[in-house]
Order: structure tokens, then C-alpha cells, then sequence
């Protein structure tokens, strides 16, 4: 199985390709949040990266770019929003914010409550799928 670069044009085709293919079912995400992330350090393009994370239509959507309006922006290392959103690293998230490496823009609120909303099974395979083709 080939592999991509997390968030690069490749990776993020793949995805919606998968997402596709995966979750066929209604949307069950009961947590409504738009988020936009700013990523530093990136191996890609100018060493930044602006991605979004979307609940509002019930999917769980990442994507890049940006997203007018938004609950909240956060701004984290490259390395630790793929520790996060891909290989699901609760601990690296509390040690990147302990330690101040993430900074949040708007209400952290939303942010907790998106952690804590259950994910379906369609999307747990999408997440298990995403990990296999991610560098």
C-alpha cells in the first residue's frame, strides 16, 4: 500500500477517496464544531499547513485550508496534529498543551467536547484505513 505525507495534496485525495468508499451510512457525529488548524514545522510547501476539522453536516471532515466561521482556531507542530488526529495519541495532545505547544484561538470548550464525542464504527475503520497510508 503506498503511503503519503500526512496533509499533502496525495494524502488528502486518498482520504476523501476512502472516506467515500468507507462511510456510506448518515452522518452520526453528534458534536457540531468548525476548526481551523494552523500547522508549524510541516515538511510541506512554506513549513506551514492550514487544515480545518468540520463536524457542522454531522461527518467528521479534515481537510485543508480554512474554514469563515469558525468555533476555534488551533495552532500546533506539524508532528503533533499527526500524532493526534492520525495515530489518536491522547498523551502527546495533553503534553503539547501542558507544555505550550498548542495554542487555541476561541472557545476550548468546543474543543473538549469534540474529544469526548463517540465515533461510529465507519468512521473508526476510516481512521484504521488512514493510518496504513499515512508516512
Amino acid at each position: 500500500m503506498e503511503k503519503y505525507p500526512f496533509l499533502s495534496d496525495e494524502w488528502t485525495a486518498e482520504v476523501k477517496r476512502m472516506h467515500d468508499e468507507v462511510v456510506t451510512g448518515p452522518a452520526v457525529t453528534t458534536q457540531s464544531v468548525r476548526m481551523n488548524l494552523v500547522l508549524t514545522e510541516a515538511p510541506l510547501g512554506d513549513g506551514t499547513v492550514d487544515a480545518h476539522v468540520d463536524t457542522s453536516s454531522g461527518d467528521l471532515v479534515v481537510d485543508v485550508g480554512h474554514l469563515d466561521p469558525v468555533d476555534l482556531t488551533v495552532t500546533v507542530d506539524y508532528a503533533t496534529a499527526k500524532a493526534i488526529l492520525v495515530d489518536g495519541d491522547a498523551q502527546a495532545a495533553m503534553q503539547a498543551f501542558m507544555s505550550g505547544r498548542i495554542k487555541i484561538d476561541g472557545d476550548l470548550s468546543q474543543l473538549l467536547a469534540l474529544q469526548n464525542a463517540p465515533v461510529d464504527p465507519a468512521h473508526q475503520e476510516l481512521t484504521r484505513r488512514i493510518r496504513e497510508i499515512t508516512e
